[in-house]
């Protein structure tokens, strides 16, 4: 094993720093490009580095229509970026950065229509060249799922084979699959392994939403992390489910108006607020979807999965609402409820303070790491 210690790290969206962007966003008559990018990547790693913060995925626009069928002017962006390409992965090299994209959820390998699979290829190509001009190792990866279903869930494990083949040596050696939370588990993702030898990414979460198999979480995850080539570090998601009430929008219809001016409300959802015979939308609220993703990772949780996973090496990417300021406080839960599992990322007890600290300059109240009493 490794001595570095595990990293964790969260994706895009920086939320504790104001002003801070993740990639050009200009529409394409204002000519947006990826130099734009790459100047609020580089800004993005002053605030990793002031955070203590060494994993990051990068934005899937990162270079704007650079794939767009009907805009050849951009096309040629990423070459055109070959030297800031160059300098900031140096950069990211030097500070121990990891880096990785997710692309889209229109990326399809397995999809029945050729010219989606080639344009996902392309998507593909596009940043993995961007992740080749910087300099980036192996760990720097390009995270896919399986795709849809289509109607036959074994011909489209089989036809996504078919599509990873299809791909360019570049893009195959930074491609990365992982399971999903309502179409293809982990014994899915498996037996595409099996068959092809593409590395697999654990999903925390998607396991627990989509296990029809009831493979047992330990050996599934020793399973996945075997998948990866020797000498390079796997990587796993993680994430806590939603649990609050959701709060949906719907329109009121004829018959509850009629029983608001009866005063004998329709038997149903449990609405927010009385519908009155005027009420033309309301709150109808409702139990939560455990395949959404919370505000803030749960430290207990957390701590029981890491102590499950004891002796096995890999980062973490946290998928949290709150990106960055779910890592921040999660490392300083982890200090307080979890010192075994903090110290394999590198957490000392010396660093409780400074994250605290962190913690306050970001606007959000941590609780003193200690003692209740102290």
């Amino acid at each position: 094993m490794s001595d570095r210690p595990l990293r964790l790290g969260f994706p895009v969206k920086v939320m504790g720093r104001p002003g801070l962007k993740s990639n050009d966003t200009r529409r394409w008559r204002q000519n947006p490009h990826l130099k734009t990018s790459l100047e609020y990547l580089d800004a993005i790693f002053d605030y990793l580095v002031q955070m203590g913060i060494d994993m990051y995925r990068m934005s899937s626009d990162l270079a704007p229509y650079a794939t767009h069928p009907d805009m050849p002017q951009f096309h040629d962006m990423v070459a055109e970026s070959d030297a800031e390409l160059a300098a900031l992965g140096r950069r990211a090299r030097e500070l121990d950065i990891r880096l990785s994209f997710h692309p889209s959820q229109f990326v399809l390998l397995n999809s029945p229509d050729p010219s989606l699979t080639a344009k996902s290829i392309w998507d593909l190509s596009s940043q993995a060249e961007m992740l080749d001009r910087m300099g980036m190792g192996p760990e720097g990866v390009l995270v896919t799922h399986v795709g849809g279903v289509y109607g036959d869930r074994e011909e489209s494990r089989a036809r996504w084979i078919k599509g990873y083949e299809q791909c360019p040596d570049h893009v195959r050696r930074r491609l990365v699959l992982e399971n999903d939370d309502i179409r293809f588990s982990a014994a899915d993702v498996l037996w595409i392994h099996e068959r092809c030898g593409v590395p697999l990414i654990f999903d925390y979460q998607h396991h627990w939403c989509l296990n029809p198999e009831g493979l047992a979480l330990r050996p599934t995850l020793e399973r996945i992390l075997r998948s990866w080539p020797e000498g390079v570090r796997p990587k796993i998601h993680f994430s806590s489910p939603r649990t609050e009430m959701r709060e949906i929008k719907r329109k009121v219809t004829e018959k509850e108006r009629e029983a608001a001016k009866s005063a004998s409300p329709r038997k149903g959802a449990l609405t927010k607020g009385v519908v009155k015979p005027t009420s033309r939308i309301k709150t109808v609220l409702l139990p939560p979807v455990w395949t959404g993703h919370a505000d803030f990772t749960n430290p207990f949780e957390f701590a029981t999965f890491m102590r499950e996973a004891e002796g096995l090496e890999f980062d973490v990417m946290l998928e949290a609402k709150t990106k960055d300021l779910s890592l921040l406080r999660l490392r300083t839960d982890l200090f307080r409820y979890a010192p075994d599992v903090a110290s394999r990322f590198g957490a000392g007890p010396a660093g409780a303070a400074v994250l605290a600290e962190q913690m306050l300059d970001q606007g959000m109240e941590a609780e003193a790491v200690g003692d209740d009493d102290g």
